[in-house]
């Protein structure tokens, strides 16, 4: 235990040199908490003590930012660099707030848990942060655009995000995470998100950072009566990521979608972990999670739907599907259901295969190379899960990055 404790101060050191308390509370649960091994269930698949074995520190802005915005999208943009917040257009509508997150909003507004380690030391420092605002009834035009950057050896950076969406507003919002090809680092992410009722927030995550990159990413989202949340986690690249997404249902008549992508190659390891929590009646939740891995990769995913006693005609759907691209490609898959109403409709599956060798063997007789051939599979593999990504801007900047990503030719 001492040894343990020893490695915690020194790694937490490391993060929080220079830093203020921004939470004593925080801070204090921080004392009881150590960092997640093999026998913690949640994380029995991914290691972190290659991460808290390092030293890590905060780097200087990179204020080239403009590589990263996404080609023809009209958007309000906010930028952060190695965790700091450097651009902030805020939108021309006195309907909207958007501006640096204040310990008095994150303490007033808090749905996430300090009972996890990482957000616990989000919550427990300083960071840069944002605060997104949307009054009643207003209705974004544009969609917000989230570019994450880091860069630089051992760099970490820690952000945290606070949105909010009053009655009848909606919004759409896109988050890339970019990084540099210049070592380790680590970005420590936490979201809280507040729709309230009649409220409607889509939301697309592009991830797309180095093989040496760390990415831990924890989501907490509170939906009211008749909400609509829409979330599309798509993982290009990266080193070891994870995605942690807490849904907590709250209202009669809401409707939840989760989907996710990751591609993986190389000795990535993507680990998607999801909770939707039924707490009222009439709801609807869709999962569908698809990974194709190759080479030595990993992905994990681990899904849990709970439907409370008094949550009666719930219908959830939770689906994860995966292709192994070579023999020494790995998944470790979970769906799960934890329900106590009997009126509901609910189901879950998994599969993990490669793919069809009848449908290779067509496409190579009709010319086409057996590279652009599982480039072709690959695509509709993908697509069941892109077709939910609806502004064409944005999903052609995917397929870009997918292009270049997997050198396909399509």
């Amino acid at each position: 235990m001492g040894e343990a404790l020893t490695k915690k101060n020194r790694f937490l050191s490391s993060l929080t040199e220079g830093n203020s308390t921004h939470s004593y509370a925080a801070l204090k649960e921080l004392e009881h908490l150590d960092f997640p091994n093999r026998k913690t269930e949640d994380w029995r698949y991914t290691r972190v003590a290659p991460l808290i074995n390092k030293l890590l520190r905060q780097s200087a802005v990179r204020p080239e930012t403009e590589n990263f915005y996404i080609p023809q999208l009209q958007s309000h943009k906010i930028v952060f660099s190695n965790g700091n917040l450097i651009k902030n257009e805020v939108a021309d509508n006195n309907r909207i707030t958007i501006k640096k997150l204040e310990t008095s909003d994150l303490l007033l507004n808090s749905q996430a848990s300090i009972d996890e380690i990482f957000t616990t030391i989000n919550t427990a420092y300083t960071h840069g942060g944002i605060y997104i605002h949307l009054d009643k009834n207003t209705i974004l035009e544009k969609p917000i655009e989230i570019i994450h950057l880091i860069d630089g050896q051992n760099t970490f950076a820690q952000i945290r995000k606070l949105i909010v969406l009053e009655q009848g507003a909606e919004a759409q919002i896109v988050e890339g995470y970019y990084s540099s090809e210049t070592g380790l680092s680590f970005t420590n992410a936490v979201s809280e998100i507040i729709v309230k009722d009649n409220a409607k927030l889509h939301l697309d995550k592009i991830q797309f950072e180095s093989e040496e990159h760390w990415h831990i990413n924890s989501e907490y989202v509170y939906q009211e009566s008749n909400s609509n949340f829409t979330i599309n986690t798509i993982t290009l690249n990266g080193g070891t990521v994870r995605n942690g997404l807490n849904i907590s249902v709250d209202g009669n008549n809401c409707e939840t979608n989760l989907n996710g992508l990751y591609l993986l190659k190389g000795k990535q390891h993507v680990d998607n972990h999801t909770k939707v929590d039924h707490k009222q009646p009439h709801c609807t939740s869709s999962e569908l999670y698809k990974g194709m891995i190759d080479d030595q990769a990993t992905g994990v995913f681990n899904g849990k739907v709970f439907v409370r006693e008094d949550a009666q005609k719930i219908e959830a759907f939770q689906q994860n599907s995966n292709i192994l691209l070579s023999e020494n490609a790995s998944m470790n898959a979970k769906p799960e259901l934890e329900i106590y109403a009997d009126d509901v409709k609910c189901s879950h599956g998994s599969t993990t295969g490669q793919f069809d060798d009848e449908a290779l063997f067509y496409l190579k007789s009709r010319g086409i190379s057996e590279k652009n051939a599982h480039a072709l599979m690959a695509a509709g593999f993908a697509e069941d899960v892109l077709v939910n990504v609806t502004n064409e801007f944005i999903k052609l900047h995917i397929n870009k990055l997918l292009k270049e990503r997997f050198n396909w030719e399509l």
